[in-house]
């Protein structure tokens, strides 16, 4: 058996609590993956070398192959900073940078699992049927939410909801709470999907739940980013789960061979109890995330807990997901109804799949900053900007509207932190006011916009969330706990220093140099 008690803390671990050090990471499965990584680049620059020398037509033919590759992305459908970044790589690295448009920018290296994809969201497209009185309330046809809801569900089944409760969560410490409450209440299924899950404290209450559950018959499933055996769980972690009755997958597991798959993470966060509760938001289930450990100062984050008719759409989220791999997906036992108590204000879950060709995650946040009156304000942990982004930000503060974005005063990333203060100035000089939080990380993504408008959920602001990763967020109009979400954030702001052209001028030399070289290739952070 592999579950194991370690008495230092009394915590469930499936894992032998480890000392860090040298010997472990040469024997761990990171070093022998980059062991892996370094001896595939090695051959197939030999190969390079090799024909290069051997073939006298061998530039000729990359030649050919790379003016095709500059004429296929001036026709693309890709934004026009990453062509630029992508002009950059081919004037510097020609031939490697036309393999590398090849593997990631087109049906190449990832063929399989994009059409597995688009078949599951054409099976499932009409599982959940829009309620059309719903759509036709005149507070959703006067505030063009109604116009967003279309919108959204032409890249899947995201209905929009009335008769769904919301609560707002300001830290991972009050949505811990919530979680360990709620599934004492399970009596059905427990799904999660989770972009990290780290054993510690956190992670081992819930675990014991989640096995005390599996002992009662409670269906559980569990899912988590394979990113997650390069760093804090082992590749035979379904293993050890299953040992307690519980079903687990790691979804994309990273192998030591080519692939654009690693772009391509699931990062969303999302807990569903019986098809009547559901959380999602920023807060993975590892100590920093309840400040347990401190890693970059406090951590700041949230979450949102949704009961009622909207939970259904995290169900499907889910087993969307879940079923990638299953021969025979199954839906429709776990979708029913269930009852619900008149609640005020409207719910649309959504999902971003970096897979298709809409940028979901972007739109919805562009929507709320055309659509403002009074003000958005705004929290990432992340600020790395492509075009449209950054003019919908700058045009909304232009016309007027109080935009203000809350960022991390310490970050957990360096590179990152430099490639948001690039955008410092010219959102400041176009009257868009940036305030730094000074206890430490800001990881929460939240948009508030005139105490009607809100969105919790897993999308960053940057390259990462809005191209390439799989993401989810609840789209919350005049619910109760939208007025829980600006008073939050004021709250957070009293604990920021805000950031002046002055302030940008005295930045260190370190983030205002590196920043602006990083910012070529930001694209691809």
């Amino acid at each position: 058996m592999f579950k194991r008690k370690i008495p230092d803390d009394g915590i469930l671990r499936l894992i032998p609590k480890q000392k860090k050090g040298f010997f472990k990471l040469i024997f761990s499965r990171l070093f022998i993956i980059l062991i892996l990584f370094a001896l595939e680049i090695f051959i197939i620059a030999s190969m390079y070398i090799h024909f290069e020398e051997s073939s006298p037509y061998f530039r000729v033919i990359f030649g050919i192959l790379t003016a095709v590759s500059i004429i296929w992305l001036f026709n693309c459908e890709m934004n026009s900073t990453a062509k630029l970044t992508w002009m950059i790589i081919f004037f510097v690295f020609p031939v490697p940078g036309t393999i590398l448009l090849l593997l990631t920018q087109t049906d190449f290296g990832h063929f399989a699992i994009k059409k597995r994809v688009g078949a599951l969201i054409r099976e499932t497209k009409t599982k959940i049927p829009q309620d059309e009185s719903v759509m036709a309330d005149v507070q959703l046809t006067c505030s063009g939410t109604d116009d967003l809801c279309r919108y959204v569900n032409r890249t899947g089944c995201f209905p929009i909801y009335t008769n769904t409760e919301t609560e707002f969560y300001a830290s991972g410490e009050e949505k811990f709470a919530a979680v360990l409450e709620e599934l004492d209440k399970a009596e059905k299924f427990i799904f999660m999907e989770y972009f990290i899950l780290d054993e510690g404290f956190m992670w081992g209450k819930i675990l014991e739940k989640l096995r005390e559950k599996a002992s009662q018959g409670v269906e559980i499933r569990v899912m988590y980013d394979g990113m997650c055996e390069m760093s804090t769980l082992t590749h035979d972690y379904p293993k050890r789960m299953a040992n307690l009755g519980i079903k687990c997958k790691a979804f994309a597991p990273v192998t030591p061979f080519l692939s654009t798959y690693y772009n391509y993470r699931d990062h969303r966060k999302i807990l569903v109890i019986d098809g009547k509760t559901a959380f999602t938001g920023g807060i993975n289930f590892a100590d920093e995330y309840i400040n347990r450990r401190e890693r970059f100062g406090y951590w700041k984050d949230s979450a949102v807990m949704l009961k009622g008719e909207a939970v259904r759409s995290f169900t499907l989220m889910f087993l969307q997901m879940w079923n990638i791999s299953e021969k025979e997906p199954e839906w429709d036992k776990w979708l029913a109804p269930v009852d619900t108590e008149k609640c005020s204000g409207f719910v649309m879950p959504y999902a971003d799949c970096p897979l298709d060709d809409d940028r979901v995650g972007e739109n919805v946040y562009i929507d709320i900053l055309n659509r403002a009156t009074s003000y958005v304000h705004i929290m990432t942990p992340y600020l790395i900007l492509d075009g449209e982004l950054e003019n919908a930000i700058k045009y909304a503060a232009q016309r007027g509207i109080d935009v203000k974005i809350i960022l991390p005063g310490v970050p957990d990333k360096k590179m990152a932190f430099a490639l948001a203060k690039t955008h410092y100035k010219e959102l400041t000089k176009a009257g868009v006011k940036l305030y730094e939080y000074t206890p430490g990380f800001v990881h929460s993504k939240i948009f508030v916009c005139d105490d009607e408008k809100a969105v919790v959920g897993t999308i960053n602001l940057d390259y990462r969330s809005l191209y390439h990763h799989f993401e989810c967020a609840a789209y919350m109009y005049k619910t109760s706990c939208i007025t829980d979400i600006e008073a939050d954030f004021l709250q957070t702001l009293e604990k920021c220093r805000e950031v002046t052209l002055e302030t940008i001028k005295k930045e260190k030399v370190f983030y205002k140099i590196s920043g602006q070289i990083l910012k070529f290739v930001a694209p691809l952070f």
